[in-house]
């Protein structure tokens, strides 16, 4: 078993020896389904990113592959029809990172919601998102609802709508798409910072980039470069000169994870506030978690804080609509913020702004993909690489495909579909038996990677760290460019959000072991080691 860095040498020898027909600046959902549909089409490849995959937005969402039912509201018809139908494909192509949730929308007199407009804007979601008939929205009357979730607010309750929504990891999410796409020949690496352009009669023609390790400058070259860098696209578009008068508008929004002793949820919660803004209360493994907050944000995205005031906003929700429930600040086990990189809307406020996705093409052949959400990742990068296609095609006479993703499994994916993935995870749970480990262990691992289980498994040795979580941090590190403590206690795994006492246990030895793997000297064993602390500080 090779630790060494010598994977990442050739890689970062390959970006600057090879000419790509595409490079994608920025490896969060956007860029990674751009990765995918590019190279599943036969164009050469290339991402990069200037921190770890997904360490933006695309670990920090309210991790839900959701239709945007609110959007109705606001009358994006559109935008929830595609969005809508997007997440059952999500859905199907990986299941070990997204499962159906079913959605408790309670309504309450004076509140956002009434019998009415539920069942209406519920039917109407149905019908716009192509909702199969299992999954269809029921009406229930106060007394039902509260059999669903008896911690919900009794005063003025008048019943509530059930739908479905899709549950998801992000972050592993976002893994698995990138994964798939350098199954298929794309070249990702994270930690290069895209840090300029070059040009050649006043056309893009690559960047100029930074290895953040080891701080070597490499020059990429490109037909065609993507500018899918989330909430720093303004940044990037600045290094071109090519503003367009259009221009992001970044929020912020915090969730916060309480303990189920505490807060005993057991059924998910769409509730509106005392300000009308919509809430989503969540059980996961154990834990309740709450968000979000919609405020605007103006500072660095890279690591967006949790105030007081965020905190207080948010247990002020779980109060007003759980009052039965005494939540205090001390309760609050860990607490994640990310900023939505949206398109500015003059005079609107945040929870108003659009989430749509918009195309920006430069006259330097810069092109700049903006806005959107988490579940139409796929068809952003349909979209945009049938426009890279046109113009490679307009440009160098070069014919493509149309786009191939629609129906491929994503890393991990490959289970038989949704219908058959409990059987694949009763199966392959007892090849992880057969490897000495536990059935609970077993089932976690299928559970978490999919088709990808049986290779966790074969990383099963003798540790101080427990034999589920060594396997997942070699694993990480061989199959998943995971190069610090914090991708892996953060994005690997979402233990540091979701198991923060856990991280707290055993950070120093998973420190310790990544530290000789590597061969880390003391000073950057320090580095790794302050950047994971300044994590569950920001967390905790």
């Amino acid at each position: 078993m090779n630790f060494t860095n010598y994977e990442r040498k050739e890689k970062i020898h390959a970006l600057q020896n090879e000419q790509f027909d595409v490079l994608v600046i920025g490896g969060g959902i956007t860029g990674a389904g751009i990765a995918l549909d590019a190279s599943m089409r036969g164009m050469k490849t290339a991402l990069v990113d200037m921190q770890d995959f997904a360490a933006g937005t695309s670990s920090r969402s309210t991790k839900l592959v959701h239709g945007g039912l609110r959007y109705l509201k606001q009358f994006e018809v559109k935008m929830v029809a595609e969005v809508g139908k997007e997440r059952a494909v999500v859905y199907e192509n990986g299941p070990h990172v997204t499962t159906p949730e079913w959605m408790l929308l309670p309504f309450h007199e004076g509140g956002t919601f009434g019998p009415l407009s539920t069942s209406f804007g519920l039917r109407a979601y149905d019908f716009l998102a192509g909702v199969k008939r299992s999954e269809r929205r029921k009406m229930f009357s106060a007394e039902a609802t509260l059999q669903k979730e008896p911690l919900i607010k009794q005063d003025g309750l008048k019943g509530g709508g059930y739908y479905v929504e899709y549950r998801t990891d992000d972050a592993r999410l976002t893994l698995e798409v990138m994964k798939k796409s350098a199954e298929k020949g794309a070249l990702c690496l994270n930690y290069v910072k895209a840090e300029g352009f070059t040009y050649e009669n006043g056309q893009v023609t690559g960047i100029q980039a930074i290895d953040q390790f080891t701080k070597e400058t490499l020059t990429i070259s490109a037909k065609k470069v993507i500018n899918a860098s989330g909430p720093w696209v303004d940044e990037v578009r600045k290094k071109d000169g090519s503003e367009n008068g259009k221009h992001l508008r970044l929020t912020k929004g915090v969730h916060i994870v309480i303990d189920q002793s505490v807060f005993p949820l057991h059924q998910a919660v769409y509730f509106d506030t005392p300000d009308k803004r919509m809430v989503f209360a969540i059980p996961r493994d154990g834990k309740t978690y709450v968000g979000t907050t919609d405020t605007f944000y103006n500072t660095d995205p890279i690591r967006p804080d949790v105030t007081a005031e965020d905190r207080a906003y948010l247990l002020e929700a779980i109060r007003f609509m759980f009052p039965s429930v005494g939540v205090s600040e001390s309760d609050i086990e860990s607490s994640w913020s990310g900023v939505r990189p949206l398109i500015y809307e003059d005079g609107k406020d945040p929870s108003e702004i659009s989430r749509k996705d918009e195309i920006w093409e430069a006259e330097s052949g810069l092109l700049t993909i903006a806005g959107g959400k988490l579940t139409g990742y796929r068809k952003m990068a349909e979209t945009i690489v049938d426009l890279v296609a046109k113009r490679l095609k307009e440009e160098k006479g070069i014919l493509y495909s149309p786009s191939e993703t629609k129906y491929l499994p994503i890393s991990g994916g490959d289970v038989g579909g949704s219908a058959n993935f409990p059987a694949f995870v009763k199966a392959k749970t007892a090849v992880g038996v057969s490897k000495g480990f536990t059935e609970e262990e077993a089932k976690k691992i299928v559970h978490m990677y999919g088709s990808n289980a049986e290779k966790v498994f074969s990383y099963k040795e003798e540790s101080e760290l427990p034999a589920v979580m060594n396997a997942q941090l070699l694993y990480a590190i061989e199959e998943e460019m995971a190069y610090t403590p914090a991708d892996f206690f953060i994005r690997r795994t979402g233990a540091l959000l979701f198991d923060i006492q856990t991280v707290l246990t055993y950070k120093q030895p998973v420190i310790e072991k990544m530290a000789q793997l590597f061969g880390w000297r003391e000073e950057e064993k320090d580095k790794h080691t302050a950047e994971l602390e300044a994590e569950i500080a920001a967390c905790s």
